[in-house]
């Protein structure tokens, strides 16, 4: 890969981000605090070079953007900072709770449909 081809690959990840932000780039640029004629200058292709200060800003500024993949291409766009065996736990949890709190409710169920039977005895 060329230098060209590197900053062409880097735009149109920068392209992708503005858009998952819902951003043109005079917001992006107003946004990370960097020139919106810069930006607009690598948007367009007329610039040779990207400017580390727009990767620092961006990355700085986007927590949620996978570094790699906004500078080499690598990766997922969005971060995922939480590992597996976290998330699983975590839905583990929630399926318990809910399945707890459907049995309770069932109880609960049977507990008023055996109030209705007896008031029902009682009245007729």
């Amino acid at each position: 890969m060329d230098k060209q081809d590197i900053n062409n690959a880097f735009i149109e990840r920068l392209e992708q981000l503005m858009e998952y932000k819902s951003l043109n780039q005079r917001s992006l640029s107003k946004e990370i605090g960097f020139s919106y004629s810069t930006v607009n200058k690598y948007c367009n292709k007329k610039s040779n070079t990207i400017d580390f200060e727009l990767i620092y800003r961006l990355i700085s500024h986007y927590s949620d953007i996978n570094a790699n993949w906004l500078i080499q291409g690598k990766g997922e766009m969005l971060q995922n900072n939480e590992p597996t065996e976290d998330r699983m736990n975590k839905l583990i949890d929630t399926i318990t709770f809910q399945q707890d709190t459907i049995k309770n409710l069932q109880a609960r169920i049977k507990e008023l449909e055996a109030e209705l039977i007896i008031n029902r005895q009682k009245i007729g």
